[in-house]
């Protein structure tokens, strides 16, 4: 039973995160976009993490996947904030990106 709700919940992730993809394609500028992408990644890279969690129950392997979700939690945002902001200051504006 823990072994399904850990495949229902890798399952989810990966479901969400193609959808978040496919709609990605909707925004038109870069803000957006980056904005949507660091919250698709985020919450289905979380989703996977918690899946493979339960999956492997209480061991070393569960501590190392914490520890790195962790590590990952605390990236992405500066990351994406990194990006977002070099992107303003190098005077990227909305309106330049409209190609698609």
């Amino acid at each position: 039973m823990i072994d399904l709700l850990a495949y229902l919940l890798v399952t989810i992730a990966l479901i969400f995160m193609a959808l978040g993809v496919i709609g990605l394609f909707r925004f038109k500028d870069f803000y957006s976009r980056i904005l949507i992408s660091a919250k698709i990644e985020t919450v289905g890279f979380l989703t996977i993490m918690i899946g493979l969690i339960i999956l492997s129950g209480f061991s070393y392997a569960a501590m190392k996947i914490m520890l790195i979700t962790l590590l990952v939690m605390i990236t992405n945002p500066l990351s994406t904030h990194a990006i977002a902001r070099s992107a303003f200051l190098s005077g990227y504006t909305i309106n330049q990106d409209t190609r698609l």
